[in-house]
């Protein structure tokens, strides 16, 4: 970290408060689930694996929407009914229960001891290319609120949506601290819009050694520790 001093932090979610591919995995067997009572033709058509492999293929062909992961799985989800030959208008309705157990997270177990040291010493924002929502995953009481790339338009790397989340803390990029496990998105796209940046190497930190001008931690608590909270 450099020397100049922190007013704030923002904190990536997925992969850094909690793990991203169970909540998904849960979430997508909930709506195969959902589909064989609701759309049984396209349950029968698209297993889970199916159903992902038609996501990534809207994902290609709808590259516009790469900021709004929501609108790509709802989409998603339509074409597999009217493939199916099932009701298209049960996309909205299957993509609820999607979402519903997508914010059903388990934290790691460093983070809720760590965010609540850390939203004392800091105001707190959420900074995320997902669609994790904070008041239904149970965090949104450290945070001072949350910003996603669906809702900005641009997602990070970009260096509008690190400027918009400094913006809404009221604090300039270089006394905001960004927070997260992704090298290029989080740590890169922090230090190219101007703010300080930790790379969140869960484990030993190992992965981030010997790089330089890369500060490295192994989880949230070891952060509090570095920050002094």
């Amino acid at each position: 970290m450099n020397t100049a001093p922190i007013r704030a932090l923002t904190l990536d979610l997925d992969d850094t408060l909690w793990p991203i591919w169970p909540a998904i995995q849960r979430a997508e067997a909930a709506l195969h689930a959902w589909l064989a009572i609701h759309a049984p033709a396209t349950a029968a058509r698209f297993d889970c694996a199916g159903l992902r492999a038609l996501r990534d293929r809207v994902t290609l062909e709808r590259p516009e929407w790469a900021h709004d992961l929501s609108a790509l799985r709802r989409e998603s989800v339509r074409m597999a009914l009217a493939e199916a030959r099932d009701d298209v208008d049960l996309a909205d309705a299957a993509f609820d229960v999607f979402f519903a157990e997508r914010q059903r997270v388990e934290f790691y177990p460093d983070v809720l001891d760590a965010l609540q040291r850390l939203a004392k010493a800091y105001p707190l924002l959420a900074l995320s290319n997902g669609n994790a929502d904070l008041s239904a995953v149970g965090l949104a009481t450290w945070f001072r609120g949350g910003l996603s790339a669906r809702e900005f338009g641009v997602g990070k790397p970009d260096s509008r949506i690190f400027a918009e989340a400094c913006r809404r803390l009221g604090f300039a990029a270089g006394e905001v601290l960004h927070v997260g496990d992704d090298l290029e998105l989080d740590v890169r796209g922090a230090h190219g819009a101007g703010l300080q940046a930790v790379w969140l190497c869960r484990g030993d930190g190992s992965a981030g050694a010997g790089i330089e001008g890369i500060a490295t931690v192994c989880d949230l608590l070891a952060l509090a520790d570095r920050l002094g909270c």
